[in-house]
């Protein structure tokens, strides 16, 4: 294909991999365009990390992308490097050696040792604030080329092209499609729709995501590291206490930012959804879904011991120092749709595998997916829409695999970490 065939990708959703994925493609001068529904991404602050080559700025992607940290190692570093993005995400990331685990009277199981993944791989593994990697990603786009505040409404297809309709009556058009909008995904329900009508939707894709567990994250204020002296440790101080009396994990994490963040997981006692929690909220005023679910479920385990190395004697004390805004409360979803792709119209990320974040691959597989999408769009042969359909195959069978596996593997970590097993050694 010349350059100048090169197909024209629309991307709808600016988290990690949507944002990976345009970077991708600005490499390899590949035309691409990002709509965002969030209108704007507004400074909130700044956080400067020793070593850092910049200010790292602290924004509404928090609100998007979550207030809490990611482990990213040796498969995604390697990337990094041919983007020419290691050394920045060295500086705001932090080392990590290694994962200490309690059970709830904070007696440790045997720990996790990260140490010989650098001899072993040649990258290490690091803690990173979401937010700041998110940053970090979003810095890969000129700015011309994300818009913000575009609400997708419909995708058509004429005269081998894609369309996207938004909600402020512009239309856009393209080659490609991708939804990378999230575990609700507009793409993918103006798919499912149109698939649906024509009787060629599995089942279990018209199903809503299931969850059994609801989580709390967040990011403290920066500390000052005579009072906490945790957060100048040179490695990543990650702690996990598993409940025995209670149906939660709690998790603490430093970042290079001197910032603490956590999540507190609510195994809860049985699967539902979020059309079943609505219904339930219309049904019962007093649901713990209304107004304020993260201050609700702060005040239900501010008494959660937390081990002593952080500084801090409870999650209340953790909370005390987050500033509120940045706390929020999120339902943890399972699901692997069958449906990838239809059309010029395909899916990465959450709005095709929704992963329980608890076994760390949710974003990481997303930019997986982004990764395995733009080297096939690399070497599309053409534009027209059976090759294009191709390559949507070619990356479902290569993607669906992985997904599957890591989805099994967290399914089984969820199991066993509600009887406080999963760090114990044999």
């Amino acid at each position: 294909m010349s350059t100048n065939d090169k197909p024209t990708v629309l991307i709808v959703g600016a988290g990690l991999g949507g944002l990976m994925l345009g970077a991708l493609l600005e490499k390899q001068s590949v035309p691409y365009t990002i709509f965002e529904r969030a209108a704007t991404i507004k400074p909130l602050g700044k956080l400067y990390c020793p070593g850092a080559l910049t200010a790292i700025k602290i924004t509404d992607a928090y609100y998007k992308t979550g207030g809490s940290a990611l482990s990213v190692g040796p498969v995604l570093l390697p990337i990094f490097e041919q983007l020419g993005i290691y050394d920045e995400f060295v500086s705001i990331a932090k080392f990590s050696t290694q994962l200490n685990a309690f059970n709830e009277s904070l007696k440790p199981h045997r720990p996790h040792d990260y140490t010989p993944l650098k001899e072993l791989a040649g990258y290490g593994q690091y803690i990173v604030a979401r937010p700041i990697l998110h940053e970090l990603f979003l810095k890969q786009i000129p700015p011309h080329k994300i818009h913000f505040g575009h609400r997708v409404l419909n995708i058509t297809e004429e005269d081998n092209k894609a369309i996207i309709h938004l909600s402020n009556n512009q239309t856009f058009e393209g080659d490609i499609v991708v939804g990378a909008d999230g575990a609700y995904s507009a793409v993918r329900q103006r798919m499912y729709e149109k698939l649906k009508a024509k009787g060629e939707l599995p089942k279990s894709d018209e199903e809503d995501l299931p969850f059994s567990c609801t989580c709390l994250v967040g990011q403290t204020k920066v500390l000052d590291p005579k009072e906490y002296p945790i957060v100048k440790e040179p490695h990543a101080q990650f702690y996990v206490v598993l409940g025995e009396d209670k149906p939660y994990t709690w998790i603490t994490f430093t970042t290079a930012q001197n910032t603490l963040c956590f999540m507190v997981i609510h195994h809860l006692s049985k699967t539902t959804s979020k059309g079943a929690l609505e219904q339930r909220f219309r049904n019962n005023e007093n649901s713990e879904w209304g107004a304020h679910p993260a201050q609700t479920m702060c005040d239900e385990t501010r008494d959660f011991r937390i081990p002593a190395r952080v500084g801090m004697k409870t999650m209340g004390d953790i909370y005390d120092l987050t500033p509120k805004d940045l706390i929020s409360k999120v339902m943890l979803e399972e699901k692997v749709f069958k449906t990838w792709h239809s059309g010029r119209s395909v899916l990465l990320g959450d709005a095709c595998h929704k992963l329980n974040p608890s076994g760390g691959h949710g974003a990481v597989t997303a930019i997986h997916d982004a990764i395995a999408l733009a080297n096939l769009l690399y070497a599309l042969p053409s534009n027209t829409t059976s090759e294009i359909n191709k390559i949507f195959q070619d990356y479902q069978q290569e993607r669906y695999p992985a997904v599957m596996e890591s989805y099994n593997n967290i399914g089984q970590v969820g199991e066993v970490s509600t009887t406080s097993r999963i760090f114990e050694g044999p």
